[in-house]
């Protein structure tokens, strides 16, 4: 059996997250890809204004992360969400996933919670993907 390697990804501009705070923002084993929580933030890290913007930029961040490791979106099997107003935002939410995600529809666990990693933030998306399994 050959051995897998697992690949740390830290795409441009993420390295202080990996040296700061100890996380890789995607590992990749294989062809599996893991990613790290995403949440609704600019380049400036600046939070989105409410939570489509938010949704919007995490699934911006998703992409050019999944790129980094030879995924799209496409191969995202797995969608993990977690939202600090579960019932008053799921709607919105849902508008911006099924716009990144138009078919082929991930497995996905929505969770309410009672805070993220700033008081701003609404939502955070984590994402597993096997790369290449969109395309078939």
């Amino acid at each position: 059996m050959a051995s897998l390697q697992r690949h740390i990804v830290k795409p441009a501009g993420t390295e202080v997250l990996y040296d700061n705070y100890h996380f890789a923002p995607a590992t990749r084993v294989g062809d599996t890809v893991w990613l790290s929580g995403q949440v609704g933030i600019d380049a400036d890290l600046k939070p989105g204004e409410g939570m489509e913007a938010q949704a919007r930029l995490a699934f911006e961040g998703i992409a050019r992360t999944l790129a980094e490791t030879g995924a799209t979106l496409a191969d995202v099997v797995e969608l993990m969400t977690f939202h600090t107003d579960l019932r008053g935002e799921i709607e919105a939410f849902a508008k911006v996933k099924d716009a990144f995600l138009p078919d082929r529809f991930p497995c996905w666990t929505a969770v309410g919670v009672t805070q993220l990693a700033a008081p701003e933030y609404k939502v955070e998306v984590r994402v597993v993907a096997v790369v290449g399994s969109g395309s078939a």
